[in-house]
């Protein structure tokens, strides 16, 4: 059964001088207060910061051609050169731990107006991609659907809008599907509307500016040929592009006469070591926070074991009545750890609630802003992190009475009594 007496002498004993108590737990609170509140900001930024990025795949990686500096089996340095479709065959079977690799193909126009529907003409970025590029700059579908499987085999002559496209070409509220956009010069049917999860991610042009062609379709119509200058691969999560980046650059260059050391001759940009730059980022900040949240409980743990000190001088005659009644070594140190348990606990949680509370109404304000490009987004401790708090908090008040209690068991019976 619960001891309601027991606790009741224990709010008693802390609220006897309500003053010193309140200092005392004052400490506790202002730890975990800002413990929380620095956690909570942290993981705002972030957040925010995350979602600035968000449509991207982590474990990305961009390859692109470059002219070649070195002389190499009879061609001079300054080559120019390009890949082959039967190049991604070739490190797809080479590495199994990639999961989409998709060309892309690029092409610009000298007219004003190379995107045109009806009377309306814009000049906007045309790429041939294949199905698996959404696998790796994904993309919100708005309208109809991505390019699939049968659009590349047939080389059906269909397009996708990027958002801004659509609301450049169309009225608001026209539905595009089905009709004929002419694309420099050839007619494509439209089977979709895509927009780019953000707008801060801008490689090889926005999604949102541009209008998406099956690759293979691209390579017929506009007579590119089996050309490839730009590809991009995802692998899986437990293969770092950096562990195979340069295995798979040397394998090209063996199909295409390129010397093994030529460095120039095909470049490129791996995304995974900038999210790995963040992540140690934050990591950072996260242990800076702790030590300085901890630092700051700590302070207050000794504060509250110093008062438990006091309190059991103070208490000395009292303890040895209680040693003299009979009480046992273990009540008395259940008395002192309970007492200093308690008020630990009290002033933690309520630390920690409040500034939960204050972290709350934060994200409802910053996620009223109208604005999504926001640096700072949803801050909240995290329910792993909350449950790490609640344990040090008990942990730190069992430890916070653990020299009082010793301290409270050496008082001997009959000192107490003859002390004034």
């Amino acid at each position: 059964m619960f001891d309601f007496d027991g606790l009741n002498e224990i709010w008693q004993t802390i609220t006897r001088n309500k003053t010193r108590s309140f200092l005392t737990a004052f400490g506790v609170f202002w730890g975990i207060f800002l413990l929380v509140i620095l956690s909570s900001t942290g993981n705002g930024f972030e957040n925010g910061l995350m979602k600035q990025v968000e449509g991207v795949t982590p474990n990305t990686a961009f390859f692109y051609t470059s002219t070649t500096s070195e002389p190499y089996k009879g061609y001079q340095k300054g080559r120019s050169w390009t890949m082959q479709m039967s190049d991604l065959e070739a490190i797809r079977e080479a590495f199994p731990c990639i999961q989409a690799i998709s060309p892309e193909s690029s092409l610009w126009s000298s007219e004003e107006k190379n995107v045109v529907y009806n009377s309306r003409g814009e000049s906007f970025s045309v790429k041939g991609v294949m199905p698996e590029y959404n696998d790796i700059q994904k993309s919100k579908i708005l309208k109809g659907r991505f390019i699939n499987d049968t659009d590349i085999a047939s080389c059906r002559k269909v397009c996708l809008l990027g958002k801004k496209v659509y609301e450049t070409m169309f009225e608001k509220g026209e539905d595009p599907l089905g009709k004929m956009v002419r694309v420099n010069g050839i007619y494509f049917q439209v089977v979709g509307v895509v927009r780019s999860y953000t707008e801060n991610v801008n490689i090889n042009g926005t999604i949102d500016e541009s209008v998406l062609l099956p690759f293979t379709t691209m390579q017929q119509v506009y007579g590119m040929g089996d050309k490839i200058y730009f590809f991009a691969l995802v692998a899986d999560d437990d293969t770092p592009i950096s562990s195979f980046e340069d295995d798979l650059k040397l394998l090209i260059k063996e199909r295409h006469d390129i010397a093994p050391t030529d460095e120039t001759a095909i470049e490129s940009f791996n995304l995974s070591e900038i999210f790995g730059a963040f992540k140690g980022m934050f990591l950072g900040i996260h242990i800076l926070i702790w030590i300085v949240g901890l630092g700051t409980l700590m302070s207050g743990i000794i504060g509250v074991s110093n008062i438990m000190l006091v309190t059991v001088k103070e208490r000395t005659r009292e303890i040895g009545v209680r040693r003299a009644l009979g009480a046992k070594p273990k009540n008395i140190i259940s008395q002192v750890l309970s007492e200093s348990l308690l008020l630990t606990v009290l002033a933690g949680l309520v630390g920690m609630c409040i500034g939960v509370g204050i972290m709350a109404i934060v994200a409802m304000i910053t996620s009223s802003m109208p604005s999504s490009d926001t640096m700072f987004q949803d801050p909240n401790m995290g329910f792993g992190a909350a449950v790490t708090a609640t344990v040090i908090i008990i942990v730190s008040g069992l430890l916070a009475g653990v020299l009082p209690a010793w301290r409270a068991i050496q008082i001997k019976a009959i000192d107490a009594i003859r002390e004034e």
